[in-house]
Parts: C-alpha cells; structure tokens; sequence
C-alpha cells in the first residue's frame, strides 16, 4: 500500500518556483488563447467553450488514469482548465448577462463548498496528501472555481470598476507578497497556497494584457499572437526541463512531513476571510462611490450611454480602410475601438446595460470578422455597418 501511496502523491507536483512561473504562465496564455479561437478562428464563445470542454475531459481521463506525476499531462491540464475556467465566466458575463459581482459572489461560494466537502471528507486541503481519487477530484474542481473566481473578481476590478490591469496586477501583487509575509508569521501554508493560486490568476491576465496592448494603452504592444508564442515556448521548455530534472517530483519524505502536520487553523480562515470580505467591500464601496459621480455628470446626455461619437469616429474609419482594402490597416484600427470601449465600460455600462450590451455584441462581431484567419471584406464592411447603426439608434440626434 506504501509504494502504491507513493505513486498517487506523485501525480502532482511540489510546490517550487517552477510551478508558480508555470501557473502564471497557464494563466496568461489559456485567456489569450481563449481569445484567439473565440475571436481570430471566429468559434464564437459557446463553440470555444464546447472544444475546451471536450479537451479538457480529454485530458482529466490521461491524469486521472496516469499512476504518477508526468509534467506533460498535469500542466497541460492546468492550461486548459485555465482556458475553461475563463470561458466559463466569460459566458456568464456575455451571454446570459450575469454581472460580475453576482459571478465573483457565486463562484467563492462554490469555491467555500468544495472546500468545505474536501476537509469534511478528508481532513485536510493539502495537494500533498492526493493520494486516491476522491481527493483529486477535489483537487481538479477546487482548481476550476479557483480560476472562475480568478477571472470574476479580477475582471470585475479590471473592467466594472475601470482599475485596468496594470493597477489590478498591482493590488494582486500587495496581496501575494502580504501573504508571503503572514506564511512567515506562522500563517497556515495550505491556506496561503489556495489564497496564491486564486490570486495568480489575475496577475497573469494582468501580465498578458500589459506585453500584449499597445504602447498608447500602456502595453509593450507585443500582440497576442506573439505574447501566447512567447509564453507557450516557456511553458514547453520548463516542462521539458522539469521532466528531465523531476526537480519538482514530490519525494516520501515531503509526504511524510506534510502528513505528521495536524494543526486545524480554522481560526486563520475566518480571520483572512473576514479581512478579505472587509477590504474588498470598502474597496468596492468607494471606488463605486466615484463612480456614481462620472455617471451623474452624464445623465443629461443626448444617448443613454452617454458620447459615443469616439467610438462612432473610429467605427467609420475602420470602414473606409476595409472598403479601401486596406483589411491589415483596419484590423490595427479596430485594436483601437476594441481597447477604448473596454476602457469606457466601467462607467458607461450602468447607465444602461442594455444598450452597452447591444453595442458590445456588435462590436464582438467586428472583432471576430477582422481578426478571422482570412478575413471577408464583405462580411467585415456588413459587420461595421451594423456596428455604426446600432450606435445611430442609440443617439435620437440621428
């Protein structure tokens, strides 16, 4: 039973620098790949969603039939549990319309049950004591909320609260390094670790969207293309490396430690989710708080979303280019409206989310027409025509 023991703990890795630079790497990469096929190969969200649903069962089958930690399977799980964990979300949020904050609610509640199920059961949360299928399977599905969660709250500070991600992946940066500190101050190491794999989450969207943007958004502007090859090539090289070093291979003797470890810290849990729930309303509160004031200085606008003449001005020059032919011209053009209307959305899209809603689907379908392998000038110039319309409906001057 020992050397069976020994072989289920080894499926996953230990905790080192490695898998850290890997998770944030996942993380970065899965959201751009996302976008990639939803947008650039034109899937759409829910066929995105169906091809990494069915890869991602795929891969659970390999891991959870594998009898050791082989990298290749494990982190290529994590990949496309990052990418799924996104989608899902992402369609809670663009199709059915649930706002972020109900999302960010809903899945740290499902995040808590898991948790509460996996203790309840097994007495104890720690990824170094996976040793039968029942505690890998929590395993998988805390990761999944885990990355739902990351997505939720991290867009919700990002976009509904219009922080952006560079300020974003500044605050998750405070919370990561205060909890380095508080392990130091004898907080409870499983407890610090679920709290880094949440937080990481944000942090590599943040990074990606900063290599990625253009340097007039504040970015390095890099691409997404070149910015998922340059992040899918470090993942490959440190998984080879990591397979042929098995420098993050969990040894019995760390097995054995973590086992003889049995202290509850029930209070500590209590204690962060009180300090978590604390800052995260206050920061909310006041940040709505200004808000609210940029919303009442457009109440008395002509278009229920306030001037969409910015995004009406770029919509129409990305037109000329495509009935120009200029189709490689108009795809940078159209980077512009895509980076101002996110920017915007913060403070225009309560004042009236139905009408936001309208206009980001159109706006959606632009993107996904430009940015198709072998983009249709037709099929783009139709797109942009019923972009420009639907901002005409909205303006009564029209």
């Amino acid at each position: 039973m020992q050397d069976k023991g020994k072989q289920l703990l080894s499926k996953v890795p230990e905790i080192t620098i490695f898998f850290w630079i890997i998770k944030v790497l996942c993380t970065t990469v899965g959201e751009t790949a996302a976008d990639y096929l939803n947008m650039s190969l034109n899937l759409g969200l829910a066929a995105t969603s169906v091809v990494m649903g069915v890869l991602l069962v795929v891969a659970l089958f390999f891991q959870f039939k594998s009898k050791k930690y082989v990298p290749g399977i494990y982190w290529l799980t994590v990949f496309l549990i990052s990418i799924f964990g996104t989608l899902v979300t992402d369609n809670l949020t663009d199709r059915l319309g649930v706002p972020l904050e109900l999302s960010t609610i809903i899945f740290t509640i499902l995040l808590a049950a898991t948790f509460a199920a996996w203790y309840a059961r097994e007495k104890t949360l720690s990824i170094h004591s996976i040793y039968t299928w029942q505690r890998e399977s929590f395993y998988w599905l805390a990761i999944l909320f885990t990355f739902a969660l990351g997505t939720a709250a991290g867009d919700l500070m990002a976009e509904s609260l219009g922080l952006g991600y560079l300020v974003t992946g500044l605050i998750v940066c405070a919370v990561i390094i205060g909890v380095i500190i508080a392990v130091r101050f004898k907080l409870d190491a499983v407890l610090a670790f679920w709290i880094a794999y949440i937080m990481t989450r944000p942090l590599g969207a943040s990074i990606g969207d900063y290599l990625s943007q253009s340097p007039a958004d504040g970015g390095l502007g890099l691409g997404p293309t070149v910015t998922t090859l340059l992040f899918v090539t470090a993942i490959a090289l440190t998984v080879i490396y990591l397979s042929v070093t098995k420098k993050d291979q969990i040894t019995k003797k760390t097995v054995t430690e973590h086992a003889q470890k049995s202290s509850s810290a029930m209070w500590q849990v209590v204690i962060v989710i009180l300090v978590f729930a604390i800052l995260a309303g206050a920061g909310y509160y006041f940040r709505s708080a200004q808000l609210e004031q940029v919303r009442a200085v457009s109440e008395s606008s002509t278009t229920p979303l306030g001037d969409l003449s910015p995004f009406k001005t770029i919509s129409e020059d990305t037109l000329s280019l495509v009935r120009a032919g200029k189709l490689a011209d108009a795809k940078t053009r159209v980077a512009d409206l895509e980076s101002a209307w996110d920017t915007a959305e913060a403070s225009i899209r309560p004042l009236s989310p139905a009408s936001w809603s309208q206009v980001d689907t159109a706006i959606d379908h632009v993107l996904r027409q430009l940015r198709a392998s072998h983009p249709d000038a037709k099929s783009c110039e139709d797109s942009l025509v019923a972009l420009i319309g639907v901002l005409d409906s909205l303006d009564p001057q029209q």
